[in-house]
């Protein structure tokens, strides 16, 4: 059997392309070791590397940074799919006495709760970390930068009191937490809180004569849940593949597909970045990008997917000069330039139906017509949803709708997603007109409903 496009090996031109685009960044960024690696439909598919400090491989860890807040993320919302605890919840619902009350948890996850950056004191990221009382006993008013939900603005402290969530209201360490609900059951055993051999050390280059300076690896104690973690190529890819498509027992897929909305533009000129709940969005042309991007002193990583193809690109360099805006954009790139070389997924065949539907069911199929339009209504008995195609030329994708659990017809895409479909009928219980959101169509354009 022929592999699908999705799972088969890159194209040689792909790997050529690349393998170059990977080469030229390390030179050009002084990076010592650099590695960029390609998933699709879950699996890790093509590994690039440049540098020698130390040589580069799949299960050599790096520090991820910020790309831990994915996860902070992810655990937040699986706690409010429990029932735990509601984004719209302010603060003080659970770290009360502190002077940001009001600064609800939704908006930390998308910063746009007006918080300052980064903690007072010193640098967090490259220093002994602070307890989580420590942490909350120096906020005071003048943390917030920013009225909550006025403007994007990114916030690492965020992300620690996130994490002091977490730790309050399950009782359990933020890293017990990313342990037993992430990594354990995807498989991800390379992924720590501290380094673990083996590890490439991480640097600053110096910018005269390209000696390098070794960076300190910090327990950021409370600011952990911002960007402690450390893991490899194939762990992190592990967690891309999670992202473009969620195993249903780690996060519901619906919820994965909630923090990809976007919650607040970051670029207010072009609209091509955006931050949804935990993930950062980015669109290059007609696609969208999520992921994030990480920084430590000594270490940037990268993580861009496309969920629509389940295409990623992941990676690291060991080098703080090596910014992490550059590595993203880079792995962005490489992105991109997989899916306009690599075929497209080849749709599965066509079958026949095995039988035909209810009456019910047929009595709805067919041609409605709304303000002069033409719409054609058939059944998929795979999905058991309605599907309502716009027959004009350009017209929109077409709407779906399924039974909900009270039986009725209701939308589950585009325009129309959420809203009810009724079906009209006269006295003798024949079909004359369907409604949706009080748009009426009828089976002659001549008939208003």
């Amino acid at each position: 059997m022929t592999p699908s496009p999705e799972t088969a090996p890159l194209l040689p031109e792909t790997i050529r392309r690349v393998d170059t685009l990977v080469s030229q960044a390390q030179t050009a960024g002084h990076a010592p070791s650099l590695i960029i690696g390609v998933v699709r439909a879950g699996r890790l598919v093509h590994v690039a590397t440049a540098g020698r400090t130390p040589a580069p491989h799949p299960d050599l860890q790096y520090r991820i940074g910020s790309i831990s807040k994915t996860m902070t993320a992810t655990l937040l919302l699986g706690q409010r799919d429990e029932g735990r605890l509601d984004l719209d919840d302010p603060l003080e619902r659970h770290l009360p006495d502190g002077p940001l009350g009001t600064v609800r948890l939704r908006q930390l996850l998308s910063h746009v709760g007006g918080l300052q950056r980064e903690p007072d004191g010193d640098w967090w990221e490259r220093s002994a970390g602070a307890d989580l009382e420590t942490l909350l006993g120096g906020l005071t008013a003048d943390t917030l930068t920013h009225p909550p939900h006025r403007v994007f603005h990114y916030s690492n402290l965020a992300y620690g009191l996130l994490g002091a969530v977490l730790e309050r209201r399950t009782g359990e360490s933020w890293w017990k937490l990313v342990q037993s609900r992430l990594l354990d059951p995807l498989g991800m055993v390379r992924t720590s809180y501290q380094a673990t051999e083996p590890f490439a050390r991480g640097y600053v280059v110096h910018p005269w004569h390209g000696t390098l300076r070794e960076e300190p690896r910090t327990d950021t104690g409370a600011m952990a849940p911002a960007g402690q973690l450390w893991a490899t190529l194939t762990d992190l890819a592990r967690w891309a593949a999670f992202l473009a498509d969620p195993d249903p027992e780690v996060l519901a897929p619906e919820t994965l597909a909630e923090m990809c909305t976007p919650a607040v533009l970051a670029d207010l000129d072009s609209w091509t970045a955006g931050y949804g709940l935990g993930v950062e969005l980015h669109r290059l042309g007609d696609r969208v990008y999520v992921g994030h991007g990480g920084s430590m002193p000594g270490y940037v990583a990268t993580l861009s997917v496309h969920r629509p193809s389940r295409t990623g690109v992941v990676g690291f360099a060991n080098s703080y000069g090596f910014r992490s805006g550059a590595l993203s954009t880079l792995g962005r790139h490489l992105l991109s330039t997989v899916l306009d070389l690599e075929p497209g997924p080849v749709p599965g065949p066509w079958l026949p139906a095995t039988a035909p539907p209810p009456p019910e069911i047929a009595d709805l199929t067919g041609r409605w017509w709304w303000m002069g339009r033409e719409y054609e209504l058939s059944w998929d008995p795979t999905a058991e949803e309605l599907v309502c195609a716009n027959l004009l030329p350009g017209g929109t994708v077409a709407w779906r709708f399924g039974r909900d659990a009270a039986g009725r017809w209701r939308g589950r895409i585009g325009m129309n997603d959420g809203e009810i479909l009724t079906v009209r009928r006269d006295p003798a219980d024949r079909v004359t007109a369907l409604e949706i959101a009080t748009f009426v169509f009828t089976r002659t354009p001549d008939d208003l409903g």
